[in-house]
């Protein structure tokens, strides 16, 4: 099936409002884009390098160098992997954990006033959308 121009040009502009909001929010706790990424995927996950590598679309020597920073401003924690001594996982350290909320929270008041536009329904279906188009 063909794809709707319109629809794939508001899914552009969407993508372009959200990402500001993110940058601005990243920014505000002298983050990258990036290593607000990295949080966010940390908040449920306890990745290996190499796993958090492929989900970001990084290389590993990458996603190192992100985990060396956030290491160093004691966001992150690197462990050795339990099932595998030669790997090491990632996680968020307790200072990690703090600002996890208080990230999800500002990204949410951002957004708030673009979903404010719709009921509760409308949210709703908003969600299954575009849970149907990540899954």
């Amino acid at each position: 099936m063909d794809a709707d121009p319109e629809a794939l040009d508001r899914l552009v502009q969407t993508s372009f409002t959200v990402m500001a909001v993110l940058s601005q929010a990243a920014a505000a706790h002298d983050l990258s884009l990036t290593q607000l990424r990295v949080l966010a995927i940390l908040r449920d996950h306890e990745p290996k390098i190499a796993e958090l590598a492929a989900y970001l679309g990084l290389d590993r020597s990458s996603v190192s160098g992100l985990i060396d920073r956030a290491v160093k401003r004691d966001l992150v924690l690197r462990t050795t992997s339990e099932d595998d001594a030669r790997a090491v996982r990632v996680s968020l350290s307790p200072a990690g954990h703090r600002l996890a909320p208080t990230l999800t929270a500002e990204i949410g008041a951002a957004l708030t006033p673009l979903t404010s536009k719709l009921t509760l329904a409308e949210q709703r279906k908003l969600g299954a959308l575009l849970t149907k188009l990540l899954d």
